[in-house]
């Protein structure tokens, strides 16, 4: 059966919040950082993002009857930022994100955000190549980090060089 994506609605939150989750623990993963996202990082999603102003959508990917996927974006004005995009691994490769991320365009568009923006960790090298398939090209704002700890350096990953610097990430 094909992916539906639909808007968000109250029964969805159970399996909203194990994909919050589930992106939680992607994250920590990434970074071997089991610190990310607190001790329930499924709360997240109705305690914060849920009520957060300027929220559009949210909407959810549903294939068979159980929601897959969860996107929305956050309007700030003319700007838009697409956040969160969360499909389950096992539905990952499957179309899913590009369904989602065509909604939460679309829905975009027609709100009137005239710029759209998507911030994946540095380190999900299978969302930035979604984002660059679906047309997220241009670098409009670089997050750069400094770690505070002095222990985890061994962490960061050499590698990317942006106007002759390298930067680890």
């Amino acid at each position: 059966m094909d992916v539906i994506v639909r808007p968000y609605v109250g029964d969805d939150l159970a399996a909203c919040r194990r994909l919050w989750a589930e992106l939680t623990q992607q994250h920590r993963d990434l970074y071997d950082d089991p610190q990310i996202g607190g001790d329930d990082p499924g709360q997240y999603l109705d305690a914060t993002y849920l009520v957060m102003d300027g929220l559009l959508g949210p909407w959810v990917a549903e294939r068979d009857g159980y929601v897959i996927g969860l996107t929305g974006v956050l309007v700030h004005g003319a700007h838009g930022e697409i956040e969160p995009v969360v499909v389950a691994e096992r539905h990952r490769s499957h179309g899913v994100g590009t369904a989602l991320l065509t909604r939460a365009v679309d829905e975009a568009r027609a709100g009137g955000v005239h710029r759209l923006t998507v911030r994946p960790v540095a380190r999900n090298i299978q969302a930035l190549a979604l984002f660059v398939r679906e047309g997220f090209t241009t670098l409009g704002q670089i997050d750069l980090t400094r770690d505070l700890t002095g222990t985890s350096e061994d962490r960061w990953k050499p590698g990317v060089t942006l106007h002759g610097h390298e930067r680890r990430y």
